[in-house]
C-alpha cells in the first residue's frame, strides 16, 4: 500500500491530498466530491493565470521590440520573457493562437506586430551587416581601451542586439577609473573630432561611468534591455561586476543569461596611455578632471537650455561618476511608444 501511495502521488498530487485528508484527518469519502471540485477549480485558475501571463509576456516583448520594427524568433521571445523558465511549447501554442486571431503576424521564423513581411527580410539584412561590422567594432573598442584611465569597453544600442542599419552607428559604453572619467571622455571626444572629423558612425562615445559606480540608477525596461544585451569588448572582469551590481534586471528578464566573455579582449595600454596616467595620477589630474566636467556641463546647459530640469538630468546626466550624452532623450521616447503600443492589447494583458 505504501509503495502504491508513493507512485500514485508522484503522478497526481491532488490524489495525494485527498488520501491524506481521509487517512490522517478523518474526512469521510462522502466529502471527496466537494473537495475534488474545489481542487479542480483551483487547478483550473492556476492554468488560466499561466495562460494570461504567457499571452501578456508575449505581447509585452513583441510590443517593446516593435518600437524598433524588430521582429523576434520563438527562442528570443522565450529568452526575453518576463516569466521565469517559460515552456517553449506553451509560448509557441499561444503565439499560434495570436497569429490565428490576427493579433500577431508570422513572417517565416519571425513574429511581429506588423503585417508587412519585409520586416523579416530587413532584420536578416541588418543581422548580416552587424556581423560584417563586428571586426571594426572590436578594433575600435581596443583602441578606446588604450586611452588613459579607460578600464573597460562595452557595446550597447542596436549593435549589441546583432543589428546594424545603413545609417546606424556603434554605441560604446565606457568604464573609467574613478575621478578620471572626464579626462578620459575629453581625450576620446578630442580624438573623434580631430582625427575622425567628428564622425560617430564607428565611434559613438556617449555613455561613461566610473568603476566604483557601475550600478545604473534609472531602473526601467529600457535600461534593463540595454544592460542584459550589452556586449563586453574589453576587460571581462569589469563586465562581470557590472552585471552583478545590476542584477535588478532579473525582474524584467529572468531568463537572460550573461554574455560569453571568451572573445573579450584584455585591457592593454600603449605608451601614450601609460605616460598620461602617470602624469595625471595626482592633484593635477584631480583639478583637470573637475575642470573638464565644469566646462562640458556649462556648454550643455547653454546648448540644451530648452530642456526641463528632469529631462536634462535624464538625457544629459553630468557628475563626477557618470557622463551621459543623449540629447534626443531616446530612452523616454522608447518607453512612451512602448506604453502606447500596449494600450492596443489591454484586453489580452
Amino acid at each position: 500500500m505504501k509503495i502504491a501511495y508513493i507512485v500514485h502521488s508522484h503522478y497526481d498530487p491532488f490524489w495525494t491530498l485527498n488520501h491524506l485528508l481521509w487517512k490522517n484527518i478523518g474526512i469521510q469519502p462522502s466529502d471527496f466530491c466537494r473537495i475534488g471540485q474545489l481542487l479542480y477549480l483551483y487547478k483550473l485558475s492556476l492554468n488560466r493565470l499561466t495562460l494570461k501571463s504567457n499571452i501578456g509576456s508575449i505581447i509585452q516583448v513583441l510590443s517593446y521590440y516593435d518600437v524598433f520594427s524588430h521582429p523576434l524568433t520563438l527562442s528570443e521571445i522565450v529568452e526575453f520573457s518576463g516569466i521565469p523558465h517559460p515552456s517553449h511549447q506553451a509560448i509557441e501554442e499561444e503565439l499560434n493562437k495570436l497569429v490565428a486571431s490576427g493579433e500577431v503576424f508570422k513572417h517565416e521564423k519571425f513574429y511581429s506586430l506588423q503585417p508587412n513581411p519585409e520586416i523579416g527580410e530587413k532584420r536578416i539584412m541588418s543581422n548580416k551587416e552587424a556581423e560584417r561590422k563586428m571586426n571594426i567594432a572590436h578594433r575600435k573598442a581596443q583602441l578606446i581601451g588604450r586611452f588613459p584611465f579607460v578600464h573597460a569597453v562595452m557595446i550597447s544600442g542596436s549593435m549589441s542586439k546583432g543589428v546594424m542599419h545603413q545609417d546606424g552607428d556603434i554605441d560604446f559604453f565606457i568604464v573609467t577609473k574613478p575621478n578620471r572619467l572626464w579626462i578620459a571622455r575629453t581625450l576620446l571626444v578630442f580624438y573623434k573630432k580631430v582625427f575622425l572629423l567628428n564622425s560617430r558612425k564607428y565611434f559613438c562615445v556617449n555613455y561613461f561611468v566610473d568603476e566604483e559606480h557601475l550600478r545604473i540608477s534609472e531602473q526601467n525596461l529600457f535600461t534593463a534591455t540595454e544592460i542584459v544585451t550589452i556586449l563586453p569588448m574589453v576587460n571581462s572582469e569589469v563586465y562581470q561586476r557590472f552585471m552583478e551590481v545590476n542584477a535588478w534586471t532579473n525582474e524584467h528578464y529572468p531568463n537572460k543569461a550573461p554574455r560569453e566573455v571568451t572573445h573579450t579582449a584584455h585591457l592593454r595600454k600603449g605608451m601614450f596611455g601609460k605616460v598620461m596616467e602617470k602624469l595625471l595620477n595626482g592633484q593635477l589630474g584631480e583639478r583637470l578632471d573637475a575642470r573638464f566636467m565644469k566646462i562640458t556641463l556649462k556648454r550643455w546647459q547653454r546648448k540644451f537650455g530648452h530642456f526641463e530640469e528632469a529631462e536634462f538630468e535624464l538625457a544629459m546626466k553630468t557628475n563626477k561618476r557618470v557622463s551621459k550624452h543623449h540629447p534626443s532623450n531616446f530612452q523616454q521616447k522608447v518607453l512612451d511608444q512602448y506604453n502606447e503600443k500596449l494600450k492596443r492589447f489591454e484586453h489580452l494583458i
